[in-house]
């Protein structure tokens, strides 16, 4: 039962579909792990202290949380393992990043992190697709 929401991705007929989804997965998510979690991967203290000027309790844990979201979760999205559940944490993860860490900065900073968050709850919706080891593991009886 929970294999089936852990890694359960739609059998979608379509090779095009499929070869697509995996394009837009694999390169989405590579792009975020090396792009935005391997800088943050450790965690620096000026990190630390801005996630604690936009509000949260706990800094050092939550951005601990928002490095390996982009980091592991990048890369787990990338190679489409417990897809649905990263794609999740990533899209939290822009959320946060759009709506609280950039909503100063104007439009041009929070664009970035809103597509980014779109993208994200895409996958989480329609899945990884055929072409992922999530598809591989829903597909075993």
């Amino acid at each position: 039962m929970i294999k089936r929401y852990i890694f359960h991705t739609e059998a979608y007929p379509s090779h095009a579909l499929n070869v697509g989804l995996f394009l837009f997965r694999v390169s989405l998510g590579l792009i975020m792990a090396f792009s935005h979690g391997l800088g943050k991967i450790p965690v620096k203290a000026s990190f630390v202290g801005f996630v604690a000027k936009i509000g949260f309790p706990m800094p050092e844990l939550f951005a601990w949380a928002a490095g390996l979201s982009e980091l592991v979760g990048g890369f787990l999205v990338a190679i489409g393992l417990v897809t649905r559940l990263s794609s999740l944490s990533l899209a939290v993860t822009m959320a946060v990043a759009g709506f609280l860490a950039h909503a100063s900065d104007g439009w041009a900073k929070q664009e970035f992190p809103l597509v980014y968050m779109i993208c994200f709850l895409f996958i989480f919706f329609v899945g990884p697709g055929k072409y992922s080891i999530d598809g591989l593991i829903s597909n075993k009886n």
